[in-house]
């Protein structure tokens, strides 16, 4: 009877202890994965320059976003949001938004379009000061010299040694400016069609750029665009790693517009960026190299598109976080 006794305390002793190790295990895990957030972008409604006449307003966008299950958005080009920061404080207070971050895409190619670069980034920087966002991005817009290439490292246009000079010059004055004058954190993020595009020549900017000023934000649509491995990318890279905007891409299409010299534009109204898990990227290999590394912060869902096109931005922004959701995100 006493062993009886005995036994059924084991028992009982060691399911509790199970049981406390596993609920322990639940919220560690809960508290990493919390350590991730997910945004979304105005891009995903087709927003790619601020005075397109096709562009949904403002308004719709930080509706639909909220709607669609997100806590935060990024910026998008400036000028398309207000840039009173009461105005567009008060309208993300209402919806319960975070702003996250903004970007610059603009020439950095062009040295003769350079005062553009500059008043564009100022104004990036003020307004995400005035908000508390803490990503600054920066991209070169794309190129003519560069578009009929994207998708194809081994026939695009190089530049000479004292462009490229200049060019990185270019990227590490406003680096150096978000950074110390601002306080922001600056990335470089590779784009299809510009000159920061595949893998070689972001390797070799973010080598002759001091990290301590510009980090990297990875793009895993453009990554699979230029041809390389996003994840092998942020692995090799994961120090450096500031940011992450995820997108996919549909293969087919892909092959297609590399086939035909397609656009850039073209080839997102051709649905190029296709809803999150239907394309190349393995955001399952994504979620775990994150976690697994200690990432923390903001990763944004990018899915551009055509802002007049047959899609329903609101739809696809719905089940890119549901799909996430379901992955662990």
């Amino acid at each position: 009877m006493i062993a009886v006794i005995i036994v059924i305390i084991n028992i009982n002793y060691y399911c509790c202890w199970c049981g406390f190790v596993i609920a322990v295990a639940i919220i560690i895990t809960n508290a990493i994965i919390m350590t991730i957030t997910i945004g979304n972008a105005p891009c995903s409604w087709g927003v790619e320059f601020a005075n397109d006449p096709r562009n949904p307003s403002w308004q719709r966008v930080l509706d639909e976003c909220k709607a669609a299950g997100y806590t935060g958005i990024e910026l998008g080009p400036i000028g398309f949001m207000p840039e009173d920061p009461h105005e567009l404080g008060d309208a993300l207070q209402a919806r319960g938004l975070t702003l996250i971050g903004g970007v610059v895409f603009r020439p950095f190619h062009d040295a003769a379009k350079w005062d553009d670069v500059v008043d564009a980034a100022k104004r990036t920087c003020r307004a995400l000061v005035s908000h508390k966002a803490k990503h600054l991005v920066l991209i070169d817009s794309i190129s003519p010299r560069r578009a009929p290439t994207a998708g194809r490292p081994n026939e695009a246009e190089q530049m000479d040694a004292a462009e490229w000079k200049g060019f990185c010059d270019r990227f590490r004055t406003i680096a150096r400016m978000g950074t110390e004058d601002y306080g922001l954190t600056v990335s470089i993020h590779p784009h299809a069609a510009g000159f920061i595009d595949f893998e070689a020549e972001t390797e070799r900017l973010l080598a002759e750029i001091d990290p301590s000023i510009l980090k990297l934000c990875l793009d895993t649509g453009h990554s699979h665009y230029a041809g390389f491995d996003p994840v092998a990318f942020m692995k090799r890279h994961r120090a450096r790693l500031a940011y992450v905007h995820f997108k996919d891409i549909d293969p087919r299409v892909k092959a297609d517009a590399v086939t035909k010299r397609t656009g850039f534009y073209d080839a997102c109204a051709q649905g190029i960026f296709c809803n999150l898990g239907k394309g190349m990227t393995d955001f399952k290999a994504v979620r775990e190299l994150l976690l697994s590394t200690g990432y923390e912060g903001w990763c944004t869902v990018e899915q551009d598109c055509d802002p007049a096109g047959p899609t329903s931005p609101v739809d696809d922004a719905r089940e890119n976080r549901a799909y996430l959701k379901s992955i662990g995100f």
